[in-house]
């Protein structure tokens, strides 16, 4: 493969470009000077390999042409790889906003690789006998090639021959290309497809013989046709294979081969009719074809180990009628088959195949009404007779499974899933509910009889290990039995749907009605074959889901609903509507305190979290969210809204922030790997959008101001969330949260807080629970007198061992940690700004700074020596971290004088009257402040 101008230089010039805009003279020069050289060394080819707009960059780079490179970088930014086509006939480049930018020809054609078509697969139905695809399919960049049909087609293509037929493509709109195409730019809507095969056709590829074609889409564009192979998804319809007999004998199987979407004709010999275990063997009944030679042999396969049993003739039922096959039979000994049978959870997986006399194999298909089977061979183990997708025999020993075979929805919205799990193995056990990629839990309530389950689930209404019952969010919901005193998930056992139910799926129904909106809609599904799910509905609607609507709902919403009359409205966002919690919670008890006749808005993002039930709810991003951020007059987060985003006149804008900084922030990275030059350049703006910023101490006023680039007013107030610890009611409300969690009487309450680690990502890019405390070991040595409470940082998924235990409390989804100081005895964190919180309660902390030289040299760097300064000690160990536990009395003696020290320098102003600071300052000089007392 040729190299591009971008392979050839270094990361530190390509660096030079990604931040452009923010380079010194000195940067900009030392990239123009490689460029040039490049180029001149090798000439233009090496911009040949780069996608369209790097070509741009690379050559304005090369020219020096410095402001016009500052505004390309600019706008792929906010778009990247994103531009628009101009030119029927000789396509060429045109970048949004920057229709003038002068260019040459050579550098802004646009070739067939330039314009890469997507065909995506969405859905697959029978209509009667017909087959019909949904799908969306374009040529990236080009949003509507054209208005009309003439031109789109869809075609099968043999794959030996390349024989071509041609298929009806009907236009349908598809709103889940756009969301899907990542982009702002382009709508894609008009881009779906719906592809139907009729009856007859499907007949006809039948009469072909054996085979398989593969769907292709094409669609005008310029310079011709562009067309493509159809793409499968993961889960659904989209994304299992399907398989339909015929009249004639033939199989069609509807799926996909290495992610292409087609139809593979079949017309096996022999098929496998019943697999039965009967007197501790397995019995393989086969029918093989008239006219055709019978195999010989079946083989089970599975790494090293393979059973063989020749196949011996059955003779015909008296009085049979059916001439059309010979029937055989194979005999495994189920001793031997399970001989190495793997303990636990694992799967052991066996290849079935039929062979001939010279040796060669076949699958194992299945005839139709073939009926799967499982049987216990011993505790907690299986041999499921099984199928794949494509309808070939699968045989696996496994863990026990339960296994639906039942889905009903109830008038109220609740579904109900009923199957088969022997009572023996359901003994013990409950069922878990888990998140695909939040990793978040639920526990179900299980009914288990006579060999049977029922899972009742509401999904308005999820109960949690530790906490208040919470609708389901959206994303992928897993079901597992567990058993009642597992330490983690590591023996789950999946539930999974029975092979012949899932044509049933997808079931879609509404859940129950909740107060003050319409009822959601949820879809039970599959992945893998036969791993159903829940997935709720996204919680923003189909005009509003997606980079290209969330531009619009900015660009025209949001900007039309400014012009309208401020309304006496609060809107509240506490960690992107994540939580209703922190100092914005503090403005808000404080405003219904004093009873400011306003209206008051909660937002909340996808993880639904608790709110209060008297505020209007409104989720982040919607046309609701939108109008109130539009039109509230007074707006509380604590976190930034966005770049795009400007407080209008009469408007009060409030950063509360969330932290005091011990780990550097802001412009105290540069030169780390978490510094964004363009970051920092956009700070001043983003902070001309408060009205001012709430500083908890004169530490954090300092840094703030220089790390963020404040310009404006500071309020040195203390943080609202720290009023609790000096409330006179915090008793009160201690004893309401160890009565809402449960807490057991008598025990010490220990509360663990870290932060999370910049270097520590799942494969999603969501950041992982790096887990150092030998849980196990802490509870041997302190479950009897202790509760550990674990709360992870918001942006961390991970499952916490043990949770659910007694010794263990996952308490990640509960509101506001502010709570959980209340009821916490000592408090164990990192370099979570959480230290300084609850500094103010006077209770001992413990920091687990197992990483401290990589956090502090190489990760993120802090603003003070926190070996000399920290108000409790450094512990590496999850041995020196029990030990500690153990002897908190010497702690606390150890660092009392560190921790008045620490307090005089991060906990002033600490007299319990921030929140009232913070909303004087607010309210002054609007409709609603407060009456003046002075005489």
């Amino acid at each position: 493969m040729a190299q591009s101008l971008a392979d050839l230089t270094s990361a530190g010039v390509q660096r030079i470009l990604r931040f452009f805009p923010e380079s010194s003279q000195a940067e900009r020069e030392e990239l123009r000077a490689t460029a040039r050289r490049l180029l001149d060394t090798h000439g233009e080819k090496v911009l040949t390999p780069l996608r369209p707009v790097e070509r741009v960059l690379w050559y304005l780079a090369s020219e020096g042409r410095a402001e016009d490179l500052v505004e390309v970088v600019r706008g792929q930014r906010r778009d990247p790889g994103v531009f628009l086509v101009a030119g029927a006939r000789r396509p060429r480049l045109v970048l949004p906003g920057l229709r003038s930018l002068a260019l040459p020809d050579r550098i802004t054609a646009l070739e067939r690789p330039d314009l890469k078509m997507t065909a995506q697969l969405t859905s697959v139905e029978w209509r009667g006998d017909d087959l019909v695809w949904g799908g969306y399919a374009f040529v990236a960049n080009l949003p509507r090639p054209s208005g009309r049909m003439i031109g789109r087609f869809a075609v099968l293509e043999h794959a030996d021959t390349g024989e071509r037929i041609k298929l009806r493509l009907r236009r349908t709109k598809n709103e889940e290309a756009t969301a899907a195409s990542g982009q702002a730019l382009h709508c894609y809507d008009r881009t779906g497809f719906e592809v139907a095969v009729p009856a007859r056709r499907l007949r006809e590829l039948a009469g072909r013989g054996a085979g398989q074609w593969f769907l292709s889409v094409g669609i005008p564009g310029p310079g011709g046709a562009y067309e493509t192979r159809v793409r499968q998804r993961e889960v659904g319809t989209a994304g299992h294979n399907q398989v339909r007999h015929l009249a004639d004998g033939s199989r069609l199987v509807v799926g996909f081969t290495k992610d292409a979407v087609g139809i593979t004709v079949q017309q096996p010999p022999v098929e496998v009719e019943s697999c039965t275990v009967v007197d501790g063997e397995l019995v393989l009944v086969a029918r093989v074809r008239s006219g055709h030679k019978a195999p010989t042999t079946v083989s089970v396969v599975e790494g090293e180990t393979r059973l063989d049993s020749p196949l011996t003739a059955l003779s015909a039922p008296s009085g049979s009628a059916d001439d059309a096959f010979r029937r055989y039979r194979a005999v495994f000994s189920l001793d031997r088959l399970t001989a190495d049978d793997p303990p636990g959870i694992k799967t052991r997986q066996f290849k079935v195949t039929f062979r001939g006399a010279e040796g060669r194999g076949q699958a194992a298909h299945l005839a139709e009404g073939f009926t799967t089977g499982r049987h216990r061979f011993a505790a907690g183990r299986e041999l499921a007779v099984h199928r794949d997708g494509p309808g070939r025999l699968v045989l696996a020993t496994r863990a026990v499974r339960a296994v639906v075979d039942a889905m009903t929805v109830t008038d109220a919205g609740e579904l109900v899933l009923t199957g088969a799990y022997p009572r023996e193995e359901a003994a013990g056990k409950k069922v878990v509910l888990r998140h695909g990629t939040r990793f978040e839990e639920k526990e179900l309530p299980v009914e288990v009889a006579d060999g049977r389950f029922t899972v009742r689930i509401d999904p308005e209404a999820a109960p949690q290990v530790h906490g208040p019952a919470l609708p389901l969010c959206p994303g992928r919901w897993y079901l597992f039995f567990r058993d009642v005193d597992a330490w983690d998930k590591s023996e789950d056992v999946p539930v999974t749907l029975r092979p012949e139910q899932v044509g049933e799926l997808p079931l879609r129904f509404n859940g129950p009605q909740h107060a003050g909106g319409q009822p959601r809609a949820f879809t039970v599904d599959r992945r893998n074959f036969d791993r159903i799910f829940i997935e709720p509905e996204r919680m923003l609607a189909p005009d509003e889901h997606g980079t290209y609507r969330q531009r619009i709902l900015r660009e025209a919403h949001f900007h039309k609903q400014r012009k309208l009359p401020l309304r006496d409205a609060v809107l509240y966002l506490s960690f992107g509507g994540k939580q209703f919690s922190d100092s914005p919670r503090f403005v808000y008890d404080e405003l219904v305190r004093r009873g400011v006749a306003v209206e008051h808005i909660w937002t909340q993002d996808e993880g639904l979290p608790e709110m209060p039930a008297e505020a209007r709810v409104v989720g982040w991003g919607s046309r609701a969210w939108y109008e109130a951020l539009a039109r509230s007059r007074y707006v509380v987060v604590n976190t930034p809204v966005g770049d795009w985003f400007v407080t209008r006149p009469g408007q009060k804008v409030v950063q509360t922030w969330h932290g005091t900084p011990l780990k550097k922030v802001g412009k105290d990275l540069l030169g780390s790997p978490q510094s964004s030059p363009a970051y920092i350049a956009g700070l001043p703006h983003s902070y001309r959008q408060f009205d001012f910023v709430v500083s908890p101490n004169a530490h954090t006023t300092e840094i703030m101001r220089r790390a963020y680039s404040i310009e404006g007013e500071m309020l040195e107030s203390g943080y609202p969330r720290n009023d609790i610890f000096h409330a006179a009611d915090r008793d009160i409300r201690a004893a309401r949260v160890r009565e809402q969690l449960g807490l057991p009487e008598g025990k010490k309450v220990v509360l663990y807080a870290p932060t999370w680690r910049e270097d520590q990502r799942h494969a999603s890019k969501l950041y992982k629970l790096d887990l150092r405390i030998d849980l196990a070991a802490a509870q041997a040595e302190l479950g009897h007198d202790h509760v550990l409470l674990f709360r992870k940082h918001s942006s961390v998924h991970g499952n916490v061992p043990g949770a659910g235990q007694g010794f263990v409390w996952d308490v990640t989804r509960y509101p506001d940690i502010a709570d959980l100081y209340l009821v916490a005895d000592v408090l164990i964190t990192d370099y979570s700004s959480a230290l300084f919180d609850f500094a103010h309660s006077d209770k001992p902390m413990l920091f687990f700074t197992y990483d401290l030289e990589h956090y502090r040299d190489t990760l993120r760097g802090l603003y003070f020596d926190f070996t000399t300064r920290a108000p409790g000690p450094l512990l590496e160990t999850s041995e020196e971290l029990v030990k500690a536990l153990r002897g908190l009395d010497a702690v606390e003696a150890e660092y009392r004088d560190k921790y008045t020290r620490f307090k005089k320098d991060f906990c002033e102003p600490r007299d319990g009257q921030a929140t009232a600071r913070v909303v004087d300052r607010m309210l002054a000089g609007g409709p609603h402040a407060p009456a003046s007392t002075g005489g």
